[in-house]
């Protein structure tokens, strides 16, 4: 990944209000020359008026847009030669082929050749079957003509918006592993979803948005570090919880169950904590002695759903 200095996009002190209400609230992050960039959040957080705002869609309240240093508002043509886009699942036209979807494409787009196109659909792993029918194609081929239609103008940032809804675990894999190459050749990924495992897989670095905000932008392994390692406890009673927040060094963290929240699972209660994993025994043997049942006791590696959780006071991502 290249130094800070090589931003491709800027986005800085971003607010959009709707209708008397403020929808975006003085967001800010940039993405750097060849990193996978995660834009992480909630339906409903923002994210897709952010990529709206993003390719001029619509005009931001405040707060100003640029890729490759030119403003997205004042310079569209300019800044837009630069930015290829998929919003969810790629408009394509299933009767016709790949190769004639691409063409039509192209056509909007000076200076894109034949071998431009062929170029493209070599990027994405197509030239074999770029000359069915797009009705013959499974999702993750449909989407990668589209990526293919989204690169065929050669731009420097690549955004794309939920790229890996609807598919199987195995065309996941390969999307994730397709957008890494992309990565490494140079082209700059701008990825938003609501998957945090697959944020955490692809990305090198990531904002996380909620309710209009920007939380938290950085390294995912630099934000993981912040929260340290959490034990997570599986207990016969509910009063397992309040024993181990009682004790010193011990943080229950957001998302553990509440009292209220409905029947345990299975007659059994997660608490999920965050303490030095040294002071494990020491806390098995309280719990036993004061007749609560240890089910389980799993180290975990911080993730970016705790992360999450602990930045939103457990507010859901789905």
């Amino acid at each position: 990944m290249s130094a800070p200095s090589d931003a491709v996009l800027s986005v800085r002190n971003v607010t959009k209000v709707i209708r008397g209400r403020e929808i975006i609230k003085g967001i800010s992050f940039e993405v750097y020359a060849g990193e996978v960039f995660g834009f992480l959040g909630p339906n409903g957080a923002g994210k897709t008026t952010t990529i709206r705002m993003l390719v001029d869609l619509i005009k931001p309240t405040s707060g100003t847009i640029e890729v490759g240093g030119v403003d997205v508002h004042r310079n569209h043509n300019q800044a837009m030669k630069q930015v290829g886009c998929i919003v969810e699942n790629p408009e394509l036209y299933s009767y016709l082929t790949g190769w004639e979807n691409l063409e039509h494409f192209g056509r909007m787009i000076p200076g894109v050749t034949r071998e431009r196109i062929r170029e493209a659909a070599e990027i994405v792993g197509m030239d074999k079957r770029i000359h069915d029918k797009v009705k013959t194609y499974s999702l993750g081929m449909r989407q990668r003509l589209g990526i293919a239609q989204a690169l065929l103008g050669r731009p420097r940032l690549l955004i794309l918006d939920e790229p890996t809804n609807g598919l199987d675990p195995q065309g996941i894999k390969e999307m994730r592993r397709f957008i890494r190459r992309l990565a490494e050749a140079g082209l700059s990924v701008f990825v938003s979803s609501h998957l945090l495992s697959e944020i955490q897989l692809m990305c090198d670095r990531v904002a996380i948005i909620s309710q209009g905000r920007v939380l938290a932008v950085g390294r995912v392994e630099e934000l993981l570090e912040q929260l340290g390692q959490r034990v997570v406890w599986t207990l016969s009673s509910e009063g397992g919880r309040d024993l181990l927040a009682s004790h010193p060094g011990v943080a229950i963290l957001p998302g553990t169950r509440q009292p209220g929240d409905g029947e345990p699972e299975n007659g059994r209660f997660h608490v999920s904590a965050k303490m030095n994993p040294d002071l494990v025994p020491a806390l098995n043997s309280l719990l036993v002695k004061a007749g609560i049942g240890v089910y389980s006791i799993e180290m975990k590696n911080p993730s970016l759903e705790d992360l999450f959780l602990s930045l939103t006071e457990g507010e859901h991502i789905d």
